[in-house]
């Protein structure tokens, strides 16, 4: 299993509630259609799944 991951921010963070918008920018995302590779740990999945419904989740080989 690999140790990172590439998450890509798909849909806009207006309106949501704001722990949503604070899960995203604790991934390092700020705009739509932004990537970004993070560590695979239980802390960002957890943020991940919060969040799901805004991106897009691809492991990195």
């Amino acid at each position: 299993m690999s140790n990172k991951l590439k998450v890509t921010l798909i849909k806009s963070m207006n309106g949501r509630l704001q722990a949503h918008q604070q899960c995203v920018r604790g991934l390092g995302l700020r705009r739509i259609h932004q990537s970004c590779e993070v560590q695979d740990t239980p802390e960002n999945r957890g943020m991940i799944n919060k969040v799901a419904y805004l991106l897009k989740v691809e492991e990195v080989l």
